[in-house]
């Protein structure tokens, strides 16, 4: 299993902004798919056999610190 990363969109929005949607993207940015929640982001990487992984602070996710990302 690869992990993969869900992240909100827009990246670098501020806080309180709204969400366009959630990206399922592998550890090179390129993004694999594009969902309107984070549950079905999370049930796609799932289903297709991917660890997904999501920030613990929205605006904290360096994906060099692991500490910034936990399991969904």
């Amino acid at each position: 299993m690869a992990n993969v990363y869900v992240e909100a969109r827009p990246k670098g929005r501020h806080e309180g902004d709204p969400i366009d949607d959630y990206v399922v993207e592998d550890h090179a940015d390129q993004v694999l798919a594009t969902f309107k929640t984070q549950r079905e982001a999370i049930e796609w990487a799932k289903k297709n056999r991917h660890m997904p992984l999501v920030a613990r602070v929205r605006h904290l996710n360096d994906r060099n610190r692991p500490d910034h990302w936990r399991a969904a």
